[in-house]
């Protein structure tokens, strides 16, 4: 999967739906910016109250102890109300991103880095709505209504604050625009690390059985070492960010706090159209901190925003190069009638075809089985009507209408390395239909021979990855129960009685004679025996 450089329009409007509308965490920050002002008010209004000798500032200090006590209770619900709109958002986005992995087109991804889509990059979006959508909005207008609150009591000192503010701005646009770039190349490190790592660790027995363990480790060290300098130049830049941030925030309190002493003490050198008293001289130092408090917590969250639109790109364009999930093809219940005319299949990446000029016509209701050499695309051609082989030139028509219009057929599939799930016998038949009742499950399951099965284990037996001890026939045998159950009028079958001894064979052949009766039935098969059943046998060459 290649991120194509989208329009930051098109990033931003993609991540604003992805975190739809969520105003309470905004609405708690800014009542913590509310609460700032208060708290202010009750410091600076009681520090004057004690300057002038009052015996009673009581309610000046029950107001510093309600604003810092909502000060407390805004920021913690602030915090877990974003961290809940960031549970939602990564939720419905990871469902829609599983779907789209599982949807892409033939060579589209490796699985290393579709699962790191999945899982790594949908992750990326936590900050970005937990911290950074709140601390957006609630700085564009916290900073106003500290401005207001100052201008009330010294126009001079909210003057000087917002002049401060512009050559912030400034330097936080040039260090983000910097730091956009960093991070897109960061992650894309990331997601290129995250997928080597789980292919090989998928391939791992593979790694050891050939002693390539040191080779692999060497080019994993690589990839995290690339990871970990783009990473150190990302920090970097946000050291420089965070530096900006403090300067303009420390100058703005210096600048108020010289004003307003030199004021407060009548020393200062030129004329101002106002006269502070204590008690507004100490309201407007008490706000300066808090003037540059929201675009602190911004800048505290703008590395999630980076983050988060480097992985928008990246799942914007895994989406985006999803295929449809068409409709099956078969939804009269009859068996289909399918023609090849002239089909060449070539996978991505490489030099030859699979299958070339193969045409072909098979009726309603007949039993076709597809004989030919190992590499000469029996399994490719069974592959094409499920949609997971490439149609590179020809057509592929199921009752008259194209493949690609009318949809993958409704297929009862048997594969050769059926799928097994680390969950019981009965979650794994039941695959393709879920809701089957337990008489359908155990017709099927006896239809493909799993009595023996079903005896020692029984249906509720869990089973892991790798078959629990099953036996190549078992697996097979699963995986044909699987496409009995499902009740499809197409049936397809890639070597079904591969690798089984004569006895076995021998019944499973009876089994898929019976079944294959009403059905329209491919085979993909070596086996004289199996073909034999068939209405016709047709031989594929293998491609030169």
């Amino acid at each position: 999967m290649t991120a194509t450089a989208l329009a930051p329009s098109e990033t931003r409007r993609y991540l604003s739906g992805v975190a739809g509308r969520r105003w309470p965490a905004t609405a708690l920050l800014l009542l913590d910016t509310v609460a700032a002002i208060g708290f202010a008010g009750g410091l600076a209004g009681g520090v004057a109250a004690i300057a002038k000798g009052s015996a009673s500032p009581s309610v000046w200090l029950a107001l510093m102890l309600a604003s810092g006590l909502a000060r407390g209770g805004c920021a913690v619900l602030s915090a877990r109300v974003g961290a809940r709109d960031a549970r939602d958002a990564k939720a419905a986005l990871r469902r829609r991103i599983a779907g789209a992995a599982l949807h892409q087109p033939i060579g589209q991804g490796d699985t290393g880095t579709l699962t790191a889509a999945a899982i790594d990059e949908v992750e990326a979006i936590d900050g970005h709505v937990a911290r950074f959508l709140p601390a957006r909005h609630a700085a564009t207008i916290g900073p106003l209504l500290v401005l207001i609150a100052a201008g009330c009591a010294s126009p001079v000192s909210a003057a000087i604050m917002a002049f401060t503010l512009i050559p912030f701005i400034a330097a936080m646009t040039l260090a983000g625009g910097a730091a956009a770039d960093e991070t897109r190349r960061q992650f894309a490190t990331m997601a290129g690390l995250s997928g080597l790592f789980a292919d090989r660790i998928r391939a791992l027995p593979i790694v050891l059985a050939f002693r390539a363990e040191n080779t692999e480790a060497a080019r994993i060290g690589d990839a995290a070492g690339e990871v970990a300098d783009r990473t150190l130049r990302v920090l970097a830049i946000a050291f420089l960010s965070s530096g900006a941030l403090e300067f303009f925030a420390a100058l703005s309190v210096a600048l108020v706090a010289v004003y307003a002493g030199f004021d407060l003490l009548g020393l200062l050198p030129f004329r101002v159209p106002e006269h502070l008293d204590l008690a507004r001289a100490f309201f407007v130092l008490a706000l300066a901190p808090e003037f540059y408090a929201p675009m602190r917590r911004l800048a505290a969250a703008y590395h999630d925003k980076q983050m988060a639109e480097a992985a928008a790109e990246r799942l914007q364009a895994l989406e985006a190069s999803a295929e449809p999930l068409a409709a099956p093809a078969s939804k009269t219940g009859q068996p289909p009638a399918i023609r090849f005319d002239d089909v060449t299949i070539r996978y991505p990446d490489t030099d030859r075809d699979a299958v070339h000029g193969f045409s072909l016509a098979v009726m309603p209701g007949e039993t076709v089985a597809i004989m030919g050499a190992s590499g000469a695309g029996k399994s490719s051609l069974l592959h094409l009507l499920l949609g997971l082989a490439p149609l590179s030139s020809g057509t592929v028509t199921i009752d008259g209408c194209a493949l690609a219009a009318s949809g993958r057929p409704d297929a009862g599939w048997a594969s050769q390395s059926p799928l097994i799930l680390p969950d019981s016998l009965r979650e794994n038949i039941t695959l393709a239909r879920p809701d089957a009742d337990e008489a359908d499950i155990l017709a099927a399951a006896f239809a493909a021979g799993l009595a023996r099965v079903l005896d020692r284990r029984g249906l509720d037996t869990v089973l892991d990855a790798r078959g629990s001890g099953l036996s190549g026939g078992e697996r097979r045998r699963i995986g044909l129960a699987r496409a009995l159950l499902h009740d499809a009028p197409l049936l397809l079958l890639d070597e079904p009685t591969a690798h089984l001894d004569e006895a076995s064979e021998s019944a499973l052949i009876e089994t898929i004679m019976r079944q294959a009766r009403g059905r329209t039935t491919l085979i993909a098969t070596h086996s004289a025996r199996l073909a034999a059943i068939a209405d016709r046998v047709v031989r594929l060459e293998q491609p030169a």
